[in-house]
């Protein structure tokens, strides 16, 4: 007699401390298992192994090892390509301006240029009119908006 054993499932599941997924009976003693109906009968049969748990399923690291043994050898040294796959223009262009403008805002801060000038050529840097802080300083002496000269 072979009913249904939804309680014996969550009753088992509880004393198990698992999900109800896990639960598994041992197929020869489904009659036996049908017939417990305390907790007291379901405790024995997990006991003799008529009630037993299935290992939980784990994630594998493997996949999640060999991205990071990649993400190790990806330094500037081990970069192998062409000029704009080593660095790429964005990054060039990035560094570039943010020298520019740190450069630009230290003149700001001695004194060397007013802050009309400073917006201006500010505005020339956002617009790539110089190749870099020496071409910047340059332009600044040639068209004498510094008030002394530099170094």
């Amino acid at each position: 007699m072979v009913t249904k054993l939804e309680l014996q499932k969550r009753v088992a599941a509880k004393l198990m401390k698992c999900g109800e997924t896990r639960v598994k009976f041992d197929p020869e003693r489904l009659d036996e298992i049908s017939e417990a109906i305390t907790r007291e009968d379901i405790k024995r049969l997990i006991e003799d192994g008529a009630i037993y748990k299935v290992h939980a399923k784990g994630v594998s690291r493997v996949r999640a090892r060999e991205r990071e043994e990649k993400e190790r050898s990806r330094g500037r040294g081990s970069r192998k390509g062409g000029k704009h796959s080593i660095i790429s223009r964005k990054e060039k262009w990035m560094l570039k301006v943010r020298a520019q403008r740190k450069k630009l805002r230290e003149l700001k801060e001695k004194k060397l240029i007013d802050a009309s000038t400073y917006r201006r050529i500010y505005k020339m840097v956002k617009a790539g009119a110089f190749k870099s802080i020496s071409d910047m300083l340059a332009y600044l002496e040639a068209n004498k908006l510094v008030r002394r000269p530099l170094l």
